[in-house]
C-alpha cells in the first residue's frame, strides 16, 4: 500500500472553508450541514495528554485502516459512512489534496456516553486491576493468571467519561441503566461480533487482537450506528503472534510503544507532555505502518 505520508506532522487544520465544530485529541470535526467532515491530524496523546509534537502521517494511517475496517463491519451493523464515501471525499477536498487520505465524511449522529471495550487478553489496565484485586473489574478470573494471558472468553468492559475527562470503568449493569436495556443489548452484541471479526482477521494475518474499543451513536429515530474509528492502533492493542508468550509484556503495533517510552521518564503525566525524540517518532510510524500493511495486505 502506498499512502502519501507527509514529512512533517499535521498538528491542526486551519485552512478549510467549513466551520470547525469540535477538536478532539486527534480529530477535528467540520460542519457540512447534514453531515460532518472528520480530519485526523498527526497529534498523539498518552495518559490523556496531547504530546507537543506529533507522528507524521499517523492521521493518514489511522483513517485508512478505519475505512478498511468500516467496510468489513457493514455486514454486522450500520456504519456512519454515507454511500460513495471515497468519491465524495475526493470531490469535497479536491482543492486540499493533502487532507484527502486523512478525512472521512460521516452522518451526524448522537454519540453514546460510553466506550465499548472488548478484552480478549489480560493486558494494560486490565492486568493492573487483576494484580490488585484478582478480578478483571467486575469479572472473576481464574487464580494465577499471567500478564498477556488469553482470557477464558472475551469480556465486555465498558467505560464512561468522568467529569475530568478520564475514562472510568463501569459495570455492565451500570451501562445498561445508562443506555437502557434495548440499546445496551444491541451495542454489547455488536461489540462482541466486531471483536470476533477483528480477532479472526488479525489471526489470519499473524497478529493477536488483545483488546479494542468501539464507539456507537444513534440517529433521530434511535437507530444504532458504529462511529468514530474501528480497530486502529490508537483504539486497539495488536501483538505479533510469532514469539507470543504469556507471562510478560508483548511487543505492540500500536501507541503502547510511546506509553512505554514515557514511563521511563520522570513525568507526572500532566500537561504539558514531553517532546518525542526523532527515534521514538520513527519507531512509532513503523508500528502503525506495520499494523496497516499486515492487515490490509492480506
Amino acid at each position: 500500500m502506498n499512502f502519501n505520508l507527509p514529512k512533517n506532522a499535521l498538528m491542526t487544520v486551519d485552512d478549510l472553508p467549513f466551520k470547525r465544530v469540535a477538536k478532539g485529541k486527534v480529530r477535528e470535526n467540520f460542519d457540512l450541514g447534514d453531515e460532518l467532515l472528520i480530519v485526523a491530524t498527526d497529534r498523539i496523546s498518552a495518559f490523556d495528554v496531547i504530546l507537543p509534537n506529533g507522528i507524521p502521517g499517523k492521521g493518514v494511517l489511522l483513517t485508512q485502516i478505519s475505512l478498511w475496517w468500516f467496510n468489513q463491519a457493514r455486514s454486522i451493523m450500520p456504519i456512519h459512512l454515507p454511500e460513495n464515501h471515497d468519491e465524495r471525499v475526493r470531490e469535497l477536498l479536491k482543492d486540499y489534496p493533502h487532507l484527502i487520505e486523512r478525512s472521512m465524511i460521516v452522518k451526524k449522529l448522537k454519540p453514546m456516553p460510553i466506550e465499548a471495550i472488548m478484552r480478549g487478553y489480560l493486558a494494560g489496565s486490565g492486568w493492573k486491576e487483576y494484580k490488585s484485586t484478582g478480578k478483571l473489574f467486575e469479572f472473576d478470573l481464574p487464580k494465577g493468571m499471567r500478564e498477556s494471558e488469553k482470557l477464558p472468553e472475551p469480556l465486555f468492559t465498558p467505560t464512561t467519561k468522568a467529569a475530568e475527562g478520564h475514562d472510568m470503568p463501569i459495570t455492565n449493569a451500570e451501562c445498561e441503566k445508562l443506555l437502557g436495556s434495548e440499546i445496551f443489548s444491541q451495542i454489547k452484541t455488536a461489540a462482541q461480533k466486531l471483536y470476533a471479526m477483528g480477532a479472526k482477521k488479525a489471526d489470519e494475518c499473524g497478529l493477536i487482537l488483545a483488546d479494542t474499543k468501539f464507539e456507537f451513536g444513534t440517529d433521530d429515530s434511535g437507530k444504532v450506528y458504529l462511529i468514530d474509528e474501528v480497530l486502529t492502533p490508537d483504539s486497539s492493542r495488536y501483538w505479533p503472534k510469532q514469539g507470543y508468550e504469556a507471562g510478560k509484556p508483548q511487543p505492540s503495533f500500536d501507541k503502547q510503544y510511546v506509553r512505554d517510552w514515557l514511563e521511563t521518564l520522570d513525568w507526572n503525566k500532566q500537561y504539558p507532555g514531553p517532546e518525542l525524540p526523532a527515534e521514538v517518532i520513527a519507531n512509532t510510524i513503523k508500528c502503525y505502518s506495520t499494523a496497516l500493511e499486515t492487515l490490509m495486505g492480506k
